[in-house]
């Protein structure tokens, strides 16, 4: 195998990549958005420099995945919390779990997204829209919204999913020691709309050891969001070095 062949390789093993070249083309991805206050102290502690914070804001989302370039269908769940970078508002991603080897590896690997393995679910049960995560066998968030109470403009549904997101990349070295860490960000641009809706909300999160996502607890619901889209990942670009 020639230097040519193997630095065209997208990932490892090069005689069957975990995932494809991009570009990723995600067709009806459906969004269940559930945005709630949270204690300012734990918020402030997961939240990295440089990023600032005003409300301790977090959005827990479950999203389905059905058709998704080179990546297949799959589902993913996870918070998202909100911040400012140098006055803009922003997303900072904490944590993601999914159901799918080769979107947590393209996700880790090709980008920085925090993707570990979980069995999200996002279903409807009579009139209402349900979104799930276990973590293993056992149950981490439960999360319900009445089914398309009430549609929402397209302005709104952009700023729930379209803001600039930013992620915290950590790869150690061989001697265990940081050799990449990064604050780096994306934004969505190519995006349709095909539908959106608010309504009534609820959610519980539960204790888990691997899955913390009860560190950030739920002391107020402040809105909730169905979504349901078209859209392209671009590449994510760095924007600290921790190490320089």
């Amino acid at each position: 195998m020639d230097i040519g062949t193997i630095l065209g390789t997208s990932s490892t093993p090069v005689n069957g990549p975990a995932y494809p070249h991009g570009p990723y083309r995600f067709v009806g991805p459906e969004y269940l958005n559930i945005t709630y206050r949270t204690d300012p102290d734990a918020f402030r502690a997961v939240v990295p420099e440089p990023l600032d914070v005003d409300e301790p804001l977090v959005r827990f989302e479950v999203i389905r995945m059905p058709d998704s370039s080179g990546l297949g269908d799959y589902t993913e769940s996870g918070q998202v919390l909100r911040v400012r970078h140098q006055g803009e508002p922003a997303d900072y991603i904490h944590s993601m779990y999914l159901d799918n080897a080769p979107a947590i590896a393209l996700g880790r690997e090709a980008s920085a997204y925090p993707k570990k393995a979980g069995a999200p679910r996002l279903y409807t049960d009579s009139d209402t829209l349900v979104g799930t995560l276990d973590y293993g066998s056992l149950r981490v968030a439960t999360a319900t919204m009445g089914f398309k109470h009430t549609p929402i403009g397209e302005r709104e549904a952009r700023a729930e999913i379209a803001a600039p997101t930013y992620m915290l990349k950590t790869i150690p070295g061989y001697d265990g020691r940081p050799r990449i860490c990064e604050l780096v960000r994306s934004q969505i641009t190519d995006l349709t709309i095909r539908g959106a809706w608010t309504g009534p909300a609820r959610l519980q999160l539960f204790e888990h050891a691997l899955a913390p996502l009860a560190d950030l607890p739920v002391l107020e619901i402040v809105g909730a969001t169905h979504v349901l889209t078209d859209l392209t990942l671009p590449r994510a670009e760095p924007v600290h070095d921790y190490l320089a």
